[in-house]
């Protein structure tokens, strides 16, 4: 639990995987990612992305342009 918890507080002080996996002693920046650094939140950017693709298809169904 405390190298999960180190893990994230690392990566929470914006440490790259890179450095996080030097720290905890991992080869691979992947197994970090995989097995301590939880998924997050979603982007916030994503979700912008995404709502923009919607306001832009208003009006028609599905946003494509012709059904």
């Amino acid at each position: 639990m405390f190298r999960r918890t180190a893990a994230t507080l690392l990566d929470e002080a914006k440490l790259t995987a890179r450095e996080i996996a030097d720290q905890l002693g991992h080869a691979k920046p992947s197994m970090t990612q995989d097995v301590y650094l939880g998924r997050g939140m979603a982007s916030p950017r994503a979700a912008e992305a995404l709502e923009s693709l919607g306001s832009e298809g208003e009006g028609n169904s599905g946003g494509k342009s012709g059904m």
